[in-house]
């Protein structure tokens, strides 16, 4: 259910955004990497304007993730060590011999 509501809600706009900001800008745009020789044709790319946008978009969405994934490493490393830990833990619980049972501790009364 919460699949199709972000299906109808967040994608659908997105897309009909994203077609007619491609269907907008349709004329060609020169991108050069030369900015002491623009007129350089080794160096310069002419695509329609919403290639160049889309491509921003993706390579800073692959960025922005770099960047988080970067961030929370520390995170990842200590829930391994945390993992390890609890897994020695297991093996050390399950191989310690069973203590002998008591007598139950008595209720509290009131």
């Amino acid at each position: 259910m919460l699949n199709r509501f972000m299906l109808i809600v967040v994608f659908v706009p997105l897309a009909i955004i994203l077609i007619a900001l491609a269907v907008a800008n349709r004329e060609l745009v020169a991108f050069t990497l030369d900015p002491f020789n623009p007129g350089n044709p080794k160096l310069t790319l002419s695509l329609p304007l919403f290639i160049f946008l889309f491509l921003a978009l993706a390579i800073g969405m692959v960025v922005g993730s770099l960047a988080t994934w970067v961030k929370q490493g520390r995170y990842r490393k200590l829930a391994r060590q945390r993992g390890v830990e609890a897994e020695s833990l297991r093996q050390a619980v399950s191989r310690a011999p069973a203590a002998p049972q008591g007598p139950a501790l008595p209720k509290p009364t009131s």
